[in-house]
C-alpha cells in the first residue's frame, strides 16, 4: 500500500522508506481508519475542518487524513485551518508557506485571544481553559463562513487518558474528550480520528517527517499544570508496567454502567433478583 512513491499526497512524498517507519505509518493509519468507522465520522458531502497548530499532533492528523483521502478512503472535502491568536514571536510564515508547498486547502485566520486571556486571567493561574475555549469559538465561526460540517482536532489516546483522569481526581466524574460529539449549538460535528493512536507515535511520526514544528509557548512555559502532572504520573506507571496507558484507555471503551454507581445510567431500583430490570409498569 504505502511503496508506491509515485501515488502519494506531498504531505506524505518524502516519507523515510525503513521498515521501523512504514510499520508506525501504517500503524497510525490503521487507528484512524478504526476510530473514524467505529465512531460514525463520516457523512455524505461532508466538509472538514482541519485544526492545525502546527505541533505534532495535528501534522501528524493532516497528513493520515489526506493520505486516507487520496487513497479513495475517506470521501470529505478538507480544509486545513491555523489559527494565529497573536503570541508574541509566533512564526506566522511558517504554516502559510509549508501548505503552500504541500498543495493543502487552507485558510489563515489571526484572532488576537493572547491579549484577551493575558488580560482575563490572574497571574499564576493556567491560561488552557480559556485559551481553548477562545479557540474553539473561533473555530466553529471558520467552520460555519466555510460551510464545514465538522471540527477536526488533534487530541490523541493519551490525551483523553489524561483528560479522564483529570476529571476523576479534580472533577469528581467518569468522562473523557469524545472521539465524536455535536457543538452546543447543534450544527457541527467535532471529531477526534486520533483517539487510537499514542502520542508517542505522533511525535515519532512527525519528526521522521521532518515537519515544521511550532511549540505552544504561551502555555507550555506555564510550569505545575494539572495535567502535566497527570502525563507525569502516567509516565511513571507506564514505566513500572509498560503497556499500562493501553490497558487504561482499553478500558474506557469498555464500561459496565451496572457495575458502577450512577443511578442514572442504571435501574438499580428495577433491579430483581435474577438479575433482570422489574417491570415498572
Amino acid at each position: 500500500m504505502f511503496d508506491n512513491t509515485d501515488d502519494i499526497h506531498p504531505l506524505l512524498a518524502n516519507a523515510p522508506t525503513t521498515t521501523e517507519f512504514k510499520k508506525l505509518r501504517k500503524r497510525i493509519v490503521r487507528y484512524v481508519r478504526e476510530a473514524i468507522d467505529a465512531y460514525g465520522m463520516i457523512e455524505d458531502g461532508g466538509k472538514w475542518l482541519v485544526a492545525l497548530s502546527g505541533g505534532k499532533d495535528s501534522y501528524t492528523l493532516l497528513a493520515v487524513l489526506f493520505e486516507l483521502k487520496w487513497r479513495g478512503l475517506l470521501p470529505v472535502e478538507l480544509l486545513a485551518v491555523n489559527l494565529d491568536q497573536g503570541q508574541p514571536g509566533f512564526p506566522a510564515t511558517i504554516l502559510p508557506e509549508f501548505l503552500e508547498q504541500m498543495t493543502v486547502p487552507h485558510r489563515i485566520e489571526y484572532q488576537d485571544t493572547y491579549s484577551v486571556v493575558m488580560d482575563k486571567i490572574p497571574e499564576g493561574r493556567t491560561y488552557c481553559a480559556l485559551c481553548s475555549r477562545l479557540r474553539r469559538g473561533n473555530l466553529y465561526r471558520i467552520a460555519r463562513e466555510e460551510g464545514c460540517s465538522a471540527v477536526v482536532l488533534g487530541h490523541h489516546r493519551d490525551d483523553m487518558l489524561e483528560t479522564f483522569f483529570l476529571n476523576l481526581f479534580h472533577g469528581s466524574r467518569l468522562a473523557t474528550m469524545p472521539p465524536k460529539l455535536v457543538n452546543e449549538e447543534g450544527d457541527l460535528f467535532v471529531y477526534r480520528p486520533l483517539a487510537y493512536v499514542a502520542e508517542e507515535d505522533c511525535a515519532r511520526f512527525a519528526r521522521a517527517m521532518d515537519y515544521p514544528i511550532i511549540p505552544c509557548d504561551l502555555c507550555g512555559s506555564q510550569d505545575g499544570l494539572q495535567r502535566q502532572q497527570i502525563k507525569l504520573m502516567l509516565d511513571e506507571w507506564e514505566r513500572r508496567a509498560p503497556g499500562r496507558r493501553q490497558k487504561m484507555f482499553k478500558a474506557l471503551t469498555n464500561a459496565r454502567p451496572s457495575h458502577l454507581l450512577d443511578v442514572g445510567l442504571f435501574d438499580f431500583i428495577g433491579l430483581d433478583r435474577s438479575g433482570n430490570k422489574a417491570d415498572k409498569t
